[in-house]
């Protein structure tokens, strides 16, 4: 069992963001892996739309993208997680690794060869988005296996923080390739890069150590089988854990009800005249969320994580009501960037809470249904937003949302306060080199 015991960090150090589980070799190659692929990957997300648009000259093509995305994550998210609890974890992710490396090569070859069929590029963003559906529980699941469990919320936050920074830079590289060259050349760079950088990740999961089905120290029954009755089970021991339930029913609430981006394009046309505005609205929740991921070293030290996650929701169905009655663009950009912190700091206690409170029989499955939240919540919060702004306006769309959204997380704490009265866990976990 690996200790990481340092002295309590004094001054501006307490909110630098904590850089302990780095010192653990398996969790820092996995960091590094997945960080340099997941800016591969925004190079991939940013040419496939460009690709089809180009083919298509109909935005109602570049739509039909995320619906080749988004179901095979419904379908696949909770059967992904069953299969991380029942197979060695290890394994799981070299297979789906194997996968999203060959999905990617297609949409290479299909580039290269000139191809130019929109249901092909259909087919291959659905299989991507299969094998990450199974291969993002397990990658997360692994968590507790690689670090201390006093370190979780320090190694989650480093995990969002470089995801979210992939997510602000890569579209932004992205865009360089296509403002140099057009899209007959830009489109196999851009793929080229995303398959040479996702070798680092298959690099990183290679070295991990094996992953088999722990056996439950209560008594409990590994699963042998990723079928339905063991997604069932998984869902059964959900509704009877209150803390986890009601982690999963806030974020919920805060994605449905608050996500603002359906309405972006519509409030920059509005109120700023269109143009560079709509861009900074879409980069200014992410650059919020690495910013506060850079300054979070204070997380980790959390004890009353249960409360500091409903004043995490709240704080965000407030900066983001407040974004909406903003007039000026830099004051929009500055409160959802604070809207993002907090959404940081809501997704790694969120995270964190699943990961210590469950135990590692259960881990696959429940980041199954994590990832469902997290695929499905903001996708429901686009139609709610434009649903709401067709028939009242999207000022009055954007500010209700977030108004509503931070009244119900308070009243769902009050009414059923399991979640208010949580405290981290003080156990420490092994981490393994």
């Amino acid at each position: 069992m690996t200790q990481l015991k340092e002295p309590r960090p004094r001054g501006l150090r307490r909110f630098a963001i904590d850089l302990r589980p780095l010192a653990v070799p398996a969790y820092r190659r996995m960091w590094l892996g997945n960080g340099i692929a997941m800016f591969g990957m925004q190079f991939t997300a940013v040419a496939v739309p460009v690709e089809m648009y180009a083919l298509t000259e109909d935005s109602l093509w570049v739509g039909l993208i995320g619906i080749a995305a988004f179901v095979p994550l419904l379908v696949f998210g909770l059967w992904g997680g069953a299969v991380a609890d029942a197979r060695d974890r290890r394994r799981v992710l070299l297979a789906t690794s194997a996968v999203l490396w060959a999905s990617t090569l297609g949409l290479l070859a299909q580039a290269l060869l000139g191809v130019g069929s929109p249901l092909l590029l259909l087919v291959l963003v659905a299989v991507q988005s299969i094998a990450f559906a199974i291969s993002s529980p397990t990658r997360n699941a692994i968590l507790p296996r690689l670090v201390p469990l006093d370190l979780v919320p320090a190694a989650s936050t480093l995990n969002f923080t470089t995801y979210t920074a992939a997510a602000v830079f890569g579209p932004l590289a992205a865009g360089l390739i296509f403002a140099r060259w057009d899209t007959e050349v830009g489109l196999p760079i851009a793929y080229a890069l995303d398959a040479v950088l996702f070798t680092v990740a298959v690099w990183a999961t290679f070295r991990l150590p094996a992953m088999p089905p722990e056996p439950d120290p209560d008594g409990g029954d590994t699963p042998r089988r990723a079928g339905l009755a063991s997604i069932v089970d998984g869902l059964r021991y959900l509704s009877t854990t209150p803390v986890l339930l009601l982690s999963f029913a806030i974020d919920l609430i805060a994605m449905v009800l608050a996500m603002p981006r359906a309405l972006f394009p519509e409030i920059a046309e509005e109120r700023f005249g269109g143009g560079a505005a709509v861009g900074w609205l879409y980069s200014a929740i992410a650059l919020g969320a690495m910013l506060g991921g850079l300054s979070s070293g204070w997380i980790g030290r959390l004890r009353r994580q249960g409360l500091a996650l409903v004043a995490a929701v709240v704080a965000w169905g407030l900066a983001v009501a407040a974004a909406g009655l903003a007039g000026q663009l830099w004051l929009m950009v500055l409160l959802l960037a604070v809207a993002g912190a907090a959404d940081l700091v809501s997704a790694v206690l969120r995270q964190s809470m699943l990961l210590v409170y469950a135990p590692d029989r259960m881990r696959g499955r429940l980041m199954g249904v994590n990832t469902v939240v997290i695929a499905g919540g903001p996708r429901l919060g686009d139609l709610r937003a434009g649903a709401v702004a067709a028939g009242f306006g999207g000022g009055v769309a954007w500010v209700s949302g977030g108004l509503i959204s931070a009244a119900l997380a308070v009243l769902l704490a009050v009414v059923f306060p399991a979640l208010l009265r949580y405290r981290a866990a003080s156990a420490s976990g092994g981490g393994r080199g």
